[in-house]
């Protein structure tokens, strides 16, 4: 049960990597002991790109994309912003149960519920989750196939055993999960296809620390986050002293990954190659490796700096939702 974050992408190949399976996800982050942090915090994602935002402070609902106000209208952000207004008191009073069930009395604390629906558009398969964590630790989950709630501490058996029981609510999120769900997945996807369907091709460079460092080959600016990168030497896949990042989200909607290689300098560089693989395009991206090509931390206006300034960019919405994404990926092992 134990993952990391943002499982990566291993040893597939382009026909796996190309699988359209369309996503909607909410995450809901509840805190408490962060004075300047919001104590209520929602996301939603569609295919994993941000759809609105809401959180204590403005109280209000926002739609992050284009073709929803388009679709939807102003009425979509009024029932979201209603819905969850009522879920600020209900995320407050779940801390501080957790804490009592804890034996905590002060500190951080943060409680999280996860759900959502994956749709594949080839095989039709639907796949749902609901899932709670505390402090970044899973807390309880329903499990579609049993109908069950899964309380893998036992500080949530007493929520078990009283959700267990509840079958108006079992029914509830039954239906939720497996109809109505996917119906909404499929139509967020038709209503924004000219940018959920996009393909755009990334920027490749070379990144080093030092001379000592692992050189790093760094691609931003893609779509979708369905994509693979990996070395070559010769033209052959090589896996020794190869470290592969997390896809990370830009804060233009787009993507960037990267995947560090350790190479003595006395190798022949020539024969390494960088390959980057993306859903939808059959070409592959590939950068054969040259030293003069490789950007360092000492030159001035490099590519580390933007670098720095993407991942700054999405910090906070990682921080509300990488704790969720912790515990949603376990369900994965």
């Amino acid at each position: 049960m134990k993952s990391v974050i943002f499982v990566a992408l291993l040893a597939m190949g382009l026909q796996d990597i190309a699988a359209v399976i369309h996503s909607w996800k909410a995450f809901y982050t509840g805190t408490t002991g962060l004075s300047q942090f919001p104590e209520f915090v929602a996301v939603n994602l569609v295919n994993d790109e941000l759809m609105g935002y809401f959180d204590s402070k403005t109280n209000r609902f926002e739609s992050k994309q284009s073709w929803m106000t388009e679709n939807l209208g102003q009425e979509y952000d009024e029932r979201q912003t209603n819905t969850l207004l009522g879920h600020v008191p209900t995320f407050s009073n779940n801390i501080k149960v957790a804490m009592q069930r804890f034996n905590q009395s002060q500190g951080v604390h943060v409680f999280q519920l996860m759900y959502g629906c994956e749709w594949d558009e080839e095989t039709k398969e639907k796949k749902g989750y609901w899932q709670y964590s505390y402090d970044g630790e899973d807390f309880i989950a329903f499990d579609l196939s049993t109908k069950k709630w899964n309380a893998p501490v036992p500080q949530a058996v007493l929520t078990k055993n009283k959700w267990d029981n509840d079958k108006g609510w079992i029914a509830q999120a039954e239906n939720y999960l497996n109809q109505i769900c996917p119906e909404w997945v499929k139509k967020y996807v038709e209503y924004g296809k000219t940018s959920l369907m996009r393909t755009e091709q990334p920027r490749v460079s070379f990144l080093q620390k030092s001379s000592s460092s692992p050189i790093s080959c760094f691609a931003t600016g893609f779509y979708p986050n369905r994509a693979e990168m990996f070395w070559r030497k010769d033209g052959a896949e090589i896996h020794d002293g190869v470290e592969k990042g997390e896809i990370l989200p830009n804060n233009d909607g787009t993507f960037q990954m990267s995947v560090d290689l350790n190479l003595p300098s006395s190798e022949d560089w020539t024969k390494y190659e960088c390959v980057f693989q993306l859903s939808g395009i059959e070409r592959d991206v590939i950068t054969p490796l040259e030293k003069t090509k490789i950007s360092t931390n000492e030159v001035s206006g490099n590519p580390i700096g933007i670098v720095i300034g993407a991942i700054a960019a999405v910090l906070v919405l990682v921080f509300i939702i990488a704790g969720v994404i912790l515990c949603w990926k376990k369900r994965d092992n």
